[in-house]
């Protein structure tokens, strides 16, 4: 990470208040939705949002999941969260600080997250958080009573998909340090998942969907 998290909490608090109206990109809007796409939550799921900013994914996904927690480190980001949630009458939504790699959550969680924030960790600790979202507890499953991991994983983000056209750049080189897909979804493999689904919405802008690899006809 090239900024210190408080740096990253501070700029973002002071960007909360206008920050929905300046993700207007059709690149952002089209990495959000496919997010929400591939999320595909049951109605028992429980999903958890990481780098949930504004809630615009948590707060899309509540109407079809059981439950949806989001977890950011910005406070201003989080208070205007919670201002839609009520705006908007959603209250199975529950916003909170939490980090990449210690979300500050207990509970279940079947799907897993995130759009246009994992791009602010360097590479080492973009694995480390998925590495830590592997090892959630996902609940119980039919076949096993132990927990496994979240049953989904999805990731939208500023990622490489060839080399970086500085001229139409998604990212500040000076805040931010995207890895490549390939990158990617060798740590969601390393971590015990199958890349079921790369979207690739601009050269710098994609969408990867992991599923826990299922084996012999069981979860592992």
């Amino acid at each position: 990470m090239k900024k210190p998290i408080a740096e990253h909490a501070e700029r973002f608090s002071e960007a909360a208040a206008s920050y929905d109206d300046e993700q207007n990109s059709e690149e952002y809007e089209a990495c959000a939705g496919l997010v929400i796409r591939r999320a595909a939550p049951h109605r028992t799921d429980t999903v958890l949002d990481l780098g949930t900013g504004t809630g615009a994914i948590a707060l899309a996904l509540a109407e079809d999941a059981d439950r949806v927690v989001g977890r950011d480190v910005s406070d201003g980001m989080l208070d205007r969260a919670r201002e839609k949630a009520t705006e908007q009458g959603v209250d199975t939504v529950e916003f909170g600080y939490g980090e990449f790699r210690e979300p500050n959550y207990d509970g279940d969680a079947q799907i897993v997250t995130s759009n246009f924030a994992l791009h602010h960790l360097g590479d080492d600790e973009k694995r480390e958080a998925i590495e830590t979202w592997a090892g959630l507890d996902g609940g119980g499953t039919p076949s096993r009573a132990d927990p496994v991991g979240p049953r989904r994983i999805v990731l939208g983000d500023v990622m490489f998909f060839g080399e970086p056209d500085p001229e139409e750049p998604f990212y500040s080189p000076e805040v931010d340090d995207p890895a490549t897909v390939g990158t990617l979804v060798d740590y969601f493999t390393a971590a015990g998942y199958a890349v079921t689904q790369v979207d690739r919405v601009h050269d710098q802008v994609g969408v990867i969907t992991a599923e826990r690899v299922v084996s012999g006809g069981r979860e592992s």
